[in-house]
């Protein structure tokens, strides 16, 4: 969920649009029903134009570190019962 409770969409730029190196797996919120925007803004601060970019089902190569940072809790509580 984003951080208004609103639902997150994994978006990662097509092959072609940008370099291998770069298509990594954005979180970006998702607009309003019939809300076409001109722009999304993933949770990184990333500006992607909606017909550069692909809707995926799950997790395609390198997730967007700031992303998830972004998404993180911050009570680090995601991390305490590691290892």
């Amino acid at each position: 969920m984003g951080e208004n409770g609103g639902m997150l969409a994994l978006v990662r730029l097509r092959r072609g649009v940008v370099g291998e190196s770069r298509r990594v797996c954005h979180l970006i919120p998702v607009p309003p029903a019939g809300a076409v925007p001109e722009r999304l803004t993933a949770l990184c601060g990333e500006s992607i134009r909606p017909g550069d970019a692909e809707v995926l089902d799950g997790l395609r190569g390198m997730p967007c570190h700031a992303c998830l940072m972004a998404h993180t809790p911050a009570s680090g509580g995601l991390l305490a019962n590691a290892g």
